[in-house]
């Protein structure tokens, strides 16, 4: 499959960045579409100077600006969506707006201007509350608990729908808990910044029994350009992460070795989850990507290690 202009919606964001990083050193040409609101100028900068790489500062809810850029690309990826799952109960609109009205707008746009492919960030959030058992991608019914969740089904839905009618294709993966450098939020991100105002002292949210699996950001990339380059269904389903998970007091434990604290007291705030709308136990059935050839090269303690590694050192 020839894919050479590229189109990444949430470019200048965690996830995207990254996926930037990778399309433009395989000589891609990439056009980054972001408003920077969670993205950040930092994360893009190096590319600045490259003949094949552009941005457009704009909102996914400009319908006539996405409508005039997404023209001439070969293919969409899209990794725009409020990337904080808490914000949702805060602000009850940012959801649907964020992801579901911003997925119809893209999509819309893309119809108009005939452009046919289109890779999507989901998550695993779409389950839902589910038992504690390996997610298939055929697991159903999926009654997502959170706003969050809800505006990733409602976009899977929007996509199914545009390439059932209108001749589109889709690789929609729905994503492990996803870290690694440039983080800019999550539980690696906020213990940091806990332990950097106080080093004796970690809040914990919940009872930190929480296990979900991780995987790191540079094999999130691997994992959606495999899918995409070996993948040929009209819609493409899988969830990306690995067979092992974490749980959140390890990820405190692992922290406080790589920052070289001792005697961290660790201050739980109880109850089986952080936050109203958090799944506190996640499992990935990934053997469909696996079989489709494609493997994360670390378990889940070993993606957090090397995501702690990352983010202390600074690296990019």
């Amino acid at each position: 499959m020839m894919i050479k202009k590229c189109f990444v919606t949430g470019g200048a964001g965690f996830i995207g960045s990254h996926l930037v990083d990778r399309l433009i050193a395989d000589g891609k040409e990439v056009t980054v579409y972001d408003n920077f609101t969670s993205g950040r100028m930092e994360f893009i900068e190096h590319h600045l100077k490259s003949k094949n790489f552009k941005y457009i500062k704009a909102d996914m809810l400009d319908f006539e600006t996405l409508k005039k850029s997404v023209g001439g690309h070969d293919m969409v990826f899209h990794l725009s969506a409020n990337p904080d799952a808490r914000q949702g109960n805060l602000n009850h609109r940012l959801d649907l707006e964020q992801e579901t009205v911003a997925t119809y707008n893209l999509l819309e746009s893309m119809y108009l201007a005939g452009v046919k492919k289109i890779m999507m960030a989901s998550s695993g959030t779409i389950y839902g509350e589910t038992p504690v058992i390996p997610l298939t991608e055929d697991y159903g019914p999926v009654l997502p608990i959170s706003l969050y969740g809800a505006g990733k089904l409602a976009c899977e839905g929007l996509i199914t729908a545009y390439c059932n009618t209108f001749g589109m294709q889709a690789w929609i993966y729905r994503f492990a808990n996803i870290v690694g450098g440039r983080t800019t939020h999550g539980v690696i991100f906020d213990f940091i910044n806990k332990l950097k105002s106080n080093p004796h002292e970690l809040e914990i949210l919940g009872d930190g029994t929480q296990c979900k699996p991780y995987l790191h950001v540079k094999e999130c990339v691997d994992g959606i350009l495999f899918g995409v380059a070996h993948a040929s269904e009209m819609v493409n389903v899988y969830n990306l992460g690995c067979d092992t998970a974490t749980d959140v007091t390890t990820i405190a434990k692992i922290l406080v070795t790589e920052m070289g604290l001792n005697n961290v007291k660790f201050k739980y705030t109880g109850g089986d989850r952080g936050w109203p709308g958090d799944v506190p136990q996640t499992r990935f059935d990934v053997s469909k990507i696996n079989k489709l050839g494609w493997h994360a090269s670390r378990n889940s303690d070993e993606a957090v290690r090397q995501a702690i590694k990352d983010v202390v050192g600074g690296k990019p």
